[in-house]
C-alpha cells in the first residue's frame, strides 16, 4: 500500500497551478494500476470485479472515501467492471490530493478482489 492514503486529502479551490509532468510521474509509481488519461489532465483506472452487485458496492465505497475527503472522481460501472478517473476540477488538472485519493480507493477491500481472482 502507498504511504499516500495515510494522507489528508487537500481538496484545491483553485489559483494553484497543476502538477508538472515530472511530478505527475514522480507520483504514479505510488498508485500502481492507475495510469494518465488519454487526456493527461486525469489519471485513470479500471478494475474488472465478479458481477454487477460487487461493482455498484465498490462505486458505492468510492463515494463514501470521496465524500469523506471532499474531492470527487468521475466513475463509470456495470456489470463487472468499475472505472474511476480522477483531477481537480478546480485547476483542469491534476493535483497532490488526486493522487492521495487514488490510494485511498486502492486500500478499499473490494480494490483487491480483481488481484484475488
Amino acid at each position: 500500500m502507498s504511504a499516500l492514503q495515510n494522507e489528508e486529502c487537500v481538496p484545491c479551490h483553485g489559483g494553484v497551478p497543476p502538477l508538472k509532468p515530472s511530478e505527475i510521474e514522480g507520483l504514479l509509481p505510488e498508485v500502481p494500476g492507475w495510469s494518465l488519461a488519454a487526456d493527461p489532465s486525469h489519471i485513470v483506472r479500471r478494475w474488472t470485479l465478479p458481477d454487477f452487485q460487487t461493482a455498484l458496492d465498490f462505486v458505492l465505497d468510492v463515494g463514501e472515501v470521496a465524500e469523506d475527503a471532499g474531492h470527487h472522481p468521475d466513475i463509470s460501472f456495470g456489470w463487472g467492471y468499475v472505472e474511476v478517473s480522477l483531477h481537480t476540477h478546480a485547476i483542469k488538472g491534476l493535483q497532490r490530493a488526486d493522487f492521495v485519493l487514488a490510494a485511498k480507493i486502492d486500500a478499499l477491500p473490494a480494490a483487491q478482489l480483481e488481484n484475488a481472482a
